[in-house]
């Protein structure tokens, strides 16, 4: 499996949509999906115009397969991520973020996973991430509110440095 990390473009939007419109992925992301119109007025305007994100689209043997971002919210740094259901559990998401962490080398940087998304917290925890303390999600369009983990990755973390038998290092 070869992880491609790129900039993201507009042909990568309608697959990064039917992603978020999931069942599945936005009930295990406690995420209420946008429609369309939202959904690219989201992407355009906070998105791909702003230069303080930094966006880039996944790729697997030249197939897109879900994007990471970071950007400012509230004063901290954040990190966000989205892997189609298709690519789930064979460590893309992983592996994505570990290459991402040198195309935004600012820190601390703050992940938000919703609690019961275990494997999620778990690709930041393989990638350098600690939990500091559970949150209470903010309420999007009447959806039920979510208790989250937030985060955090230090300037001084392991980031998830492979050992030299090429395995993730115990923590």
């Amino acid at each position: 499996m070869n992880v491609l990390l790129r900039d993201v473009c507009e042909d990568d939007l309608p697959i990064f949509f039917e992603h978020q419109c999931d069942p599945v992925a936005y009930e295990l992301a406690g995420f209420t999906p946008r429609d369309d119109q939202e959904f690219r007025a989201q992407w355009h305007g906070n998105i791909l115009e702003d230069d303080d994100v930094v966006k880039k689209t996944i790729l697997i043997d030249g197939e897109v397969v879900g994007f990471v971002v970071s950007f400012e919210r509230s004063g901290k740094r954040e990190i966000g991520y989205w892997i189609g259901r298709a690519h789930w559990g064979r460590g893309i998401a992983s592996e994505a973020i570990r290459r991402f962490l040198s195309h935004d080398p600012k820190r601390p940087l703050f992940g938000v996973v919703a609690k019961h998304n275990l494997a999620s917290i778990r690709v930041l925890e393989k990638c350098g991430f600690t939990i500091v303390e559970p949150r209470v999600g903010i309420p999007r369009d009447g959806a039920p509110v979510e208790q989250d983990v937030l985060l955090r990755l230090d300037a001084d973390a392991r980031a998830g440095r492979r050992d030299v038998n090429g395995g993730l290092p115990d923590r």
